[in-house]
Parts: structure tokens; sequence; C-alpha cells
């Protein structure tokens, strides 16, 4: 259950960081219109939180092996203890 938690918390986070995005350009939007309705003109400033996303990382053949031996050693320890569990929900 604790797996399930911790993605909820991630999904959370990651819409916190949506809606701060989107109120930012609501935000930004705001002061235009205000600024036209006092009869000032507005220049169209780039937004901070607009920026380009990052260079897609490549990572060496190398690395992909010790990430992929890193994953299968979890992956059986996870079967392990699941394992452990039924057999010793079995006994009880």
């Amino acid at each position: 259950m604790a797996r399930r938690s911790q993605e909820d918390l991630t999904t959370l986070q990651m819409a916190l960081v949506g809606y701060e995005v989107e109120r930012q350009k609501i935000d930004a939007r705001i002061s235009e219109i205000q600024a036209k309705l006092k009869g000032k003109s507005v220049t169209a400033q780039p937004a901070a939180a607009e920026k380009k996303p990052a260079a897609k990382r490549i990572l060496s053949a190398e690395a992909r092996k010790r990430i992929a031996a890193a994953q299968k050693k979890r992956w059986a320890e996870h079967r392990k203890r699941v394992a452990a569990a039924k057999s010793a929900a079995k006994e009880s």
C-alpha cells in the first residue's frame, strides 16, 4: 500500500505544478486586460514559466545495463516478499 500512496503523492505534485503554470498564464492575461482597460498599451512579455523542454538525455549502453540490472534486482526482491506473504497467509 505504501507504493500506492507514493503514486498518489506524485500525481498530486504534478497536478499542483500544472495548476500553478495555468494560474501564471491567467494572471498574465488578467494584467493585459486591466492595462487595456486603463488605456495603456501592453507589450507581450515572455512568461518565465514557459521554458523549452530540456534536451533528451542519452544513456550509454553500460548505464542502461546497470539500470536494468538494478530494476531486475528490485523486482526479484518484490516477488520474494510477495511469495513469503502468500506462504505466511497459507500457514495461518
